[in-house]
């Protein structure tokens, strides 16, 4: 069941069982890594092992057509000595934006802070702040599923900062703010499409197809890997994803499914520190998992000492030397390889044609065979890319029916609008309430300032009789006094 790369001085195989102890596909541009890499693939799904790739160029999906045989072909063929009929793959197509493939979604809360952190490109303390919000989103059972779920969650943990504080740590509004610009940018870039439900299951992309074949999962990635942040944090989440849910298998006859890890360099490029490291843990433990892991690259060097140790069966295309630096990358390259005493790995390094490639496999005991210098087998299937439309005609099936269209269920951003609204009636309803307790408090001193001014109303013009009584009988008195005073002159003046 092993598989044939291709020819050296012997037929040149890649054993199935070691598969899972990974693998590194290199060379230069128009070196034959596409060619290498169809090969594994058409084998492995002949073989019943699912695979999963991205296609960044757009010259995967022919697998799913039947090659030609030409005078190239036929000399390869009779060089290695090997059966060869031409045929077609069962393939499965996906795309994060849903385009030219199914919808592959996943939810924030799948994702976690880690690779969210590095998608969204952020120092240490932010990613602190981001931890404390996926925190007080599971104490408060509120589900992170898409990017409008994340944003409320920040806003609401902003708004309550000063109540959190105390429990889970200070709440920067500055990285607050950080955040939700970086979300802002990553929306432009379309990482919408990619948050969301139904979230895209592991098992999906473990099948045979209905003659026993593996399933050949291509992710389309012409606009992917434009966006190199989120397509290398997407190609860390599916790993990751393997990692968690496939149960322990060890090591068996053949892999589980095979994961090819195309312009690797990208994530290394964009990856965070602790995304690497995470990376490296998946790594080392995923092969237990029964699933083996594929770098495609142009340069070895591309890949971090830690995980390219890890590669066991490799397969280096020709590297061009212009620089210095070339020169001393090949040099690098070639102390990888087990050597060869009929050539100098260095100098057949610089010097191979296009279709061949040394090649250093593990043999059944996990030890690196001599290094093979190789004329690759061809594939099966056409090279000749197809065109638009060709690509959308594959692309109906029961797994486009189960998550073309995005289901939206109540989650942080509802719950919390909720919240929002019940808060804001409650608000209102207690403005009202005050306004009417002071109305009321208004016409109670209205009425007590109407009553107080009745009153002195009342006193003034009791007041006012009091004078005018107080005057008239002061008049009365003193006409009445002046009358009798008159009378008793009038007598007395009379008398005399």
């Amino acid at each position: 069941m092993d598989i044939l790369i291709g020819k050296g001085d012997e037929k040149v195989y890649l054993k199935s069982e070691m598969i899972n102890r990974h693998g590194l596909i290199a060379g230069a541009t128009g070196t034959g890594k596409t060619t290498t890499l169809r090969v594994i693939v058409e084998a492995l799904s002949e073989l019943g092992v699912p695979v999963f790739l991205p296609d960044v160029k757009g010259d995967i999906f022919s697998l799913t057509k039947p090659g030609d045989i030409d005078e190239n072909i036929s000399e390869r063929i009779n060089f290695i000595g090997m059966d060869f009929n031409p045929r077609a793959y069962d393939i499965e197509l996906w795309d994060v934006f849903g385009e030219m493939g199914h919808p592959v979604r996943t939810t924030i809360s799948e994702m976690g802070p880690l690779l969210l952190s590095n998608l969204l490109d952020l120092n240490e303390v932010q990613e602190g702040i981001l931890n404390i919000v996926f925190r007080v989103a599971d104490d408060e059972g509120l589900l992170l599923l898409d990017l409008k779920d994340l944003k409320s969650m920040l806003q609401y943990v902003l708004d309550n900062s000063k109540e959190l504080r105390g429990k889970y740590g200070n709440i920067s509004s500055a990285s607050v703010g950080a955040i939700q610009r970086s979300l802002l940018v990553l929306e432009n870039e379309g990482a919408d499409y990619f948050f969301g439900e139904p979230a895209l299951e592991i098992e999906d992309i473990i099948r045979q197809d209905s003659e026993g074949g593996g399933v050949i999962n291509i992710l389309n990635s012409k606009l992917l890997h434009q966006k190199p942040r989120l397509y290398a944090t997407f190609m860390v989440w599916i790993l990751s994803e393997l990692y968690e849910n496939l149960p322990e298998v060890g090591d068996n006859e053949l892999p589980k499914l095979v994961f090819f890890f195309d312009e690797a360099h990208i994530l290394f490029q964009y990856g965070s520190k602790v995304l690497i490291e995470k990376l490296t843990q998946v790594v080392r433990l995923i092969r237990s998992k029964g699933v083996g892991i594929f770098f495609v690259t142009q340069r070895p060097n591309d890949i971090p000492e830690e995980i390219l140790s890890q590669l066991g069966n490799k397969i280096q295309h020709a590297l061009r030397a212009f620089t210095p630096k070339d020169r001393k990358a090949i040099k690098e390259t070639a102390q990888n390889f087990r050597d060869n005493p009929n050539f100098s790995t260095e100098e057949v390094l610089t010097n191979m044609p296009s279709g061949y490639a040394l090649v250093s496999t593990l043999d059944a005991d996990g030890l690196p065979n001599i290094t093979e210098k190789t004329m690759i087998a061809p594939p099966k299937s056409s090279f000749e890319a197809l065109s638009a439309n060709e690509i959308r005609e594959l692309i109906p099936s029961d797994m486009d029916k189960k998550y073309r269209n995005s289901v939206d269920r109540e989650s942080a951003f509802e719950i919390l609008e909720e919240r929002i609204l019940l808060k804001k009636e409650q608000d209102e309803k207690l403005e009202a309430e005050e306004a009417k307790r002071k109305e009321e408090i208004r016409r109670d001193q209205d009425e007590a300032r109407a009553e107080r001014q009745k009153k002195r109303n009342k006193s003034e013009l009791e007041k006012q009789i009091g004078r005018m009584t107080n005057s008239a009988l002061n008049s009365i008195s003193r006409t009445l006094g002046n009358k009798i005073l008159r009378g008793i002159l009038g007598g007395l003046i009379g008398k005399k």
